[in-house]
């Protein structure tokens, strides 16, 4: 999977989305307001650089998703003891980890099938979280 791949999916498949590409990363959003991303994908090291993106055509996929699914995926947020430059390992988010979100570098299609129902519920999430404003 790439950028423009991932971006392709999450547009179709999320019909209601719109995108803003700033600070070199792009973030996905379903409130009309812009204020809760679901999900992002960043390209550089500008926001923090534990993931190494300087590394030719390495990006990271940031998804959002519920306590309860982080949890069953990687355990705590702690940071020690994750190898966030790993290329196709979900982990928590390097930074974001606290608020749930977790994280892949450069996902193989297999990966970004697991990520896919991960996508959904972010979706939901950021969409609840809106509405209850």
């Amino acid at each position: 999977m790439n950028e423009t791949e991932i971006t392709e999916y999450i547009t179709h498949t999320f019909p209601d989305t719109t995108t803003t590409v700033a600070m070199n990363a792009t973030f996905f959003f379903n409130d009309p307001e812009k204020k809760f991303p679901f999900a992002t994908i960043v390209t550089t090291d500008e926001h923090d650089t534990a993931s190494n993106l300087a590394r030719p055509g390495v990006f990271r996929l940031n998804v959002g998703v519920s306590k309860s699914t982080f949890q069953s995926l990687v355990g705590d947020a702690k940071p020690e003891g994750h190898d966030f430059t790993a290329i196709d390992r979900i982990l928590p988010h390097p930074v974001y980890g606290m608020m749930h979100w977790v994280c892949v570098l450069n996902p193989s299609d297999a990966t970004f099938d697991l990520i896919k129902p991960m996508l959904r519920e972010a979706y939901d999430v950021s969409r609840k979280r809106y509405d209850r404003r």
